[in-house]
């Protein structure tokens, strides 16, 4: 049995899945789920049934983002980039999970009030947004002095977070291009224009039972 990924397009979550999949050049079966419809397959493997989870060839199942990518970085041929990207060092493991932990359970948050705020009618976008910039700026003052997040190399940190600081940046985008935040735009700007990101952002159809198989990476 091939490793599955079971993903949707533009959820935050599975970007990084995928981007850390295609970095690594660990190859999976990708299934594009519609959120709306999700197939049988997905749902009969029970509990959650979030995007994106992996099973892999053992059956294994990986049903959270970061459980993926420390798969996949267990599971490429190519260690030099995994050490790069996670090096071994306790103590720069915990400063990267530190930033991994305050996006997921900070900005995140707010994000999502701000990119929703008309659900959200207690408080009004500009201030969901101002909530979230306590993020931005810890983040530009970091990219201040290295051209990533963790030093001048990519780390699982930028990879992590630069999906939802695309989105943040897309609920409006005239804003953010004018804002103060300079380094957080040639960052975000770098993962974007990247050929790699157009691989991560490869549209499928919704898959269904008996479908071929259809690889990612290409």
């Amino acid at each position: 049995m091939n490793p599955i990924l079971y993903s949707f397009r533009r959820c935050p979550y599975a970007i990084r899945a995928r981007y850390c999949l295609a970095i690594l050049d660990v190859r999976v079966e990708i299934r594009e789920v519609v959120l709306k419809n999700k197939p049988d397959a997905l749902l009969l493997l029970g509990g959650r049934t979030s995007v994106p989870q992996l099973i892999d060839s053992r059956g294994q199942r990986f049903a959270e983002s970061l459980d993926i990518i420390f798969w996949s970085l267990e599971n490429t041929n190519n260690q030099t980039l995994a050490n790069s990207l996670w090096p071994c060092e306790r103590t720069r493991q915990q400063k990267l999970l530190s930033w991994i932990h305050y996006n997921d359970h900070f900005f995140k948050y707010w994000l999502d009030r701000y990119k929703y705020a008309d659900r959200y009618p207690e408080f009004s976008e500009e201030y969901y947004r101002c909530r979230a910039e306590v993020f931005l700026r810890r983040l530009e003052g970091r990219l201040k002095s290295h051209a990533f997040i963790m030093s001048d190399s990519l780390s699982l940190a930028d990879i992590c977070l630069f999906p939802f600081v695309r989105q943040f940046a897309a609920v409006d985008h005239a804003w953010f291009n004018g804002s103060r935040y300079v380094e957080v735009r040639r960052w975000l700007s770098e993962f974007l224009a990247s050929e790699l990101f157009s691989i991560v952002m490869t549209k499928y159809e919704k898959w269904e039972d008996g479908q071929q198989m259809r690889t990612f990476p290409d």
